[in-house]
């Protein structure tokens, strides 16, 4: 009995001292942090790395209303070196139209689900909805300048890749198949929907600076490449790996 109050005291005296290292050691970590609250806006898309052959022509593309809000943690260390992180809400879409030649395609049309090789125009849809959580070594390059690179997660809550392969044909199975006319209205397109194929976490790195203007404005502007595919590794549609590539600009505010 005699050893398990020894014990327990001594259990308890860490306990203590491990608590109270770490209230120390965090008022110490945030005792020279800052938070910034920012807000963007992203331009880019949802790519292959290299343009295949079948891919002939891109005929349009428009940007979605892609916007990014969130608040950042930046602590500076020793030699102008410090850490970024933070949790942003994002959303990342685009459009296109485009030509292709023998693209791998699965597609429905009234009711009956069809696979094989589409010669025409195909109509993309993209939009995701995300958390995203940085972890970003910086660097500063004098008092108003800053660059940032490192890896990033996001969660995604919300996500949509839908089309139309319209104007063309479609051999089906293979290239000698059965031929299958697709054309222009609404009920003599081959539409798809592939959201369910898509990922739930997303992974990739960003680089970028920030430029702070005044005591507490400062203007952002980052790249980030998915360096894993939009979709899960057993979806071979698209044959493919399809990247999330985008650019944002944006305006931070300095709130400590």
């Amino acid at each position: 009995c005699k050893n398990r109050r020894i014990m327990k005291k001594y259990i308890l005296s860490l306990a203590m001292l491990t608590l109270f290292s770490a209230q120390a050691w965090s008022e110490s970590w945030f005792k020279d942090a800052n938070i910034y609250a920012r807000m963007g806006y992203s331009i880019g898309g949802t790519a292959p790395l290299d343009m295949p052959a079948t891919i002939r022509k891109l005929n349009s593309y428009s940007p979605r209303t892609n916007l990014m809000y969130g608040v950042e943690f930046y602590k500076p260390f020793h030699n102008r070196w410090g850490l970024a992180t933070g949790l942003y809400i994002e959303n990342k879409g685009m459009k296109t139209d485009a030509t292709v030649k023998n693209y791998h395609m699965e597609i429905t049309r009234g009711g009956e689900t069809l696979e094989g090789l589409f010669t025409g125009n195909v109509d993309t849809n993209v939009k995701q909805w995300m958390w995203t959580l940085p972890i970003l070594a910086t660097y500063e390059l004098g008092s108003q300048f800053r660059l940032k690179f490192g890896p990033y997660g996001s969660l995604i809550t919300s996500k949509n890749f839908t089309g139309a392969a319209y104007d063309g044909y479609l051999r089906k199975g293979n290239p000698t198949g059965d031929k299958v006319l697709l054309g222009h209205e609404e009920g003599q397109r081959g539409t798809y929907d592939f959201s369910k194929d898509m990922r739930n976490i997303q992974w990739g790195i960003k680089v970028g600076c920030d430029y702070h203007f005044t005591k507490h404005w400062g203007a952002t502007a980052e790249i980030s490449w998915g360096t894993a595919g939009i979709f899960k590794r057993d979806f071979h549609t698209i044959e493919q790996t399809m990247y999330p590539i985008y650019g944002t600009i944006g305006l931070a505010y300095k709130l400590k």
